[in-house]
Order: C-alpha cells, then structure tokens, then sequence
C-alpha cells in the first residue's frame, strides 16, 4: 500500500510542480517593464558603455 502511495504522491508532484512554477513565472512576466526593440537596444549600448568605463 505504502509503494501505490508513493507512486501517487510523486505522480500528483510532477502534475503540480510545473504547474506552480508556470504560475511564479507568469506572475513575475507581468511586473516586468516593457520596451521596444529599439528602446533595448539603446538600453544595452549604454550600459555596455557603461562597463566599459
């Protein structure tokens, strides 16, 4: 009784987890700050100048 238990719990874990962890993510994607290609770009030009100063 205790294997078919066990079997259970890891099949409702392999369920569940990959569930969770698309909801953590998918609520973290919705506090991120939005931008244009372009804006990127001009993001990443001036921090790669930056760093290299």
């Amino acid at each position: 009784m205790s294997a078919a238990a066990l079997l259970l719990f890891v099949g409702v874990f392999a369920v569940v987890a990959p569930l969770a962890l698309y909801v953590f993510v998918r609520s973290e994607a919705e506090n991120t700050e939005r931008m244009s290609r372009e804006e990127a770009r001009e993001r990443v030009s001036r921090e790669q100048d930056d760093d290299r100063r």
